[in-house]
């Protein structure tokens, strides 16, 4: 599993969001109390970016439709979104952010 630096742990906002690129997928890294968390950036239901939602109660809203995705797995907690988005690994090491988009990669 190979693992690309994004940013420092210091740019993502607590509680918040940020846009990332990895490689040409786009990422929302979400910051909460539970830690860093990356999902895919696009929402499932319209096309826009989650990073640009609020993050709370372990979700990221849609700030077009509403639609918020659990943080940790992906999955539309309310309508209208029906499909998940994908989520992938983080890890921190010395202060910076990695994730990884899969397995194979």
């Amino acid at each position: 599993m190979t693992f690309v630096k994004v940013c420092p742990l210091g740019e993502i906002p607590a509680d918040g969001a940020m846009a990332v690129e990895v490689g040409d997928t786009p990422v929302a890294l979400v910051r909460s109390g539970e830690g860093v968390f990356a999902l895919n950036d696009i929402c499932s239901h319209a096309e826009v970016s989650l990073s640009e939602g609020e993050v709370y109660d372990g979700t990221i809203e849609c700030w077009l439709h509403g639609s918020c995705f659990d943080i940790r797995t992906g999955k539309p907690t309310n309508p209208p979104a029906t499909q998940p988005v994908a989520t992938y690994k983080v890890k921190v090491e010395d202060g910076d952010v990695y994730v990884s988009l899969g397995s194979d990669d």
